[in-house]
């Protein structure tokens, strides 16, 4: 494979390993979120009407900013129904071909990931609630996590190319 190619796959990859360990200790911030709403309200007699969007919000993150890393961990639901059962280069394969519906998805949905954060902050879009916070950081976080998957699934297409093709990119 080509050095671009390579230092691309390496840089994808560690940029995507850091902002997916820090994305795992989101849960524990919803957690925090989600028990200072009743302690607060029980306790202290203080509504927060707040706690339960944010904690939303905060699993978006999660789950979003984390999808890169998951790819690399290969911890995403796969049919193993046959799969199992083919050489790595058939795996291979199959993966680059699968990994190329996945990236043409993923164009449209970041696509649409920027025509709605363009619109959140050009019109200062509020969401519907009684708390009516901002929601173009969300939206931003959103298309970041997007576009890390975008980027991973690209490096991963690279991997399964090479591994094709019987080389490795480590």
């Amino acid at each position: 494979m080509p050095k671009a190619v390579i230092v691309f796959v390496h840089s994808v990859d560690a940029v995507n390993k850091v902002v997916g360990k820090f994305s795992m200790y989101l849960v524990f911030l919803m957690i925090g979120i989600l028990l200072y709403e009743p302690i607060a309200r029980n306790l202290f007699d203080q509504s927060c009407i707040w706690a339960v969007e944010m904690a939303q919000f905060t699993m978006a993150a999660y789950y979003l900013l984390g999808g890169g890393y998951s790819m690399i961990l290969r911890g995403h639901v796969r049919m193993d129904l046959l799969y199992e059962r083919w050489s790595d280069r058939t795996k291979a394969k199959v993966d680059a071909i699968t990994g190329l519906f996945l990236i043409f998805y993923l164009v449209f949905l970041l696509w649409g990931a920027y025509s709605s954060i363009e619109y959140a902050v050009l019109y200062g879009q509020k969401n519907r609630s009684a708390w009516a916070p901002y929601m173009a950081p969300i939206k931003i976080v959103m298309g970041v996590g997007v576009l890390l998957m975008l980027l991973q699934s690209i490096a991963t297409f690279f991997k399964d190319i090479a591994k094709v093709r019987g080389e490795e990119i480590t």
